[in-house]
């Protein structure tokens, strides 16, 4: 990466909740097809390292994915799409879940596959992100 890409390099999206949900729980809505469809977006995902799925985003197509850390029940990261790595981190916290989500990937001046610039898409997203963890803390918590 040149020192150009370097500066150009925007912030990691990180959000930490905490689930009232054990580990295992939490694990498993977000390391499987079922779960993942439950709170973020239909899918064909495998919880294997190389597995090449896709997230169907509705009217923005299916984006194509690639499974790159699988560590049960703690760690799962993904590449999304041409640009972007998704990170769920998972911490058992006495019967409860400490969950990180990092979306990393984004560099200003770059735009998505679907044209629009990363800096507007990641302020989207970064909305967005606060709603689709307070739904899977929602379903993991039912």
């Amino acid at each position: 990466m040149s020192d150009q890409a370097q500066t150009n390099t925007l912030p990691d999206i990180r959000q930490t909740s905490v689930f009232n949900a054990p580990v295992q729980k939490v694990w498993a809505a977000v390391s499987t097809s079922e779960g993942i469809a439950a709170w973020f977006m239909p899918n064909d995902f495998l919880p294997e390292v190389g597995h090449e799925f896709h997230l169907d985003a509705g009217p923005f197509g299916k984006s194509a994915c690639k499974v790159t850390v699988i560590d049960p029940p703690n760690r799962l990261s993904f590449n999304w799409g041409k640009d972007w790595t998704l990170t769920f981190e998972l911490e058992e916290k006495g019967g409860q879940t400490e969950f990180t989500l990092i979306h990393s990937g984004w560099t200003a001046d770059v735009a998505t596959e679907f044209g629009e610039p990363h800096d507007v898409v990641r302020e989207r997203m970064r909305g967005g992100w606060v709603g689709l963890v307070q739904k899977l803390g929602a379903y993991v918590e039912a």
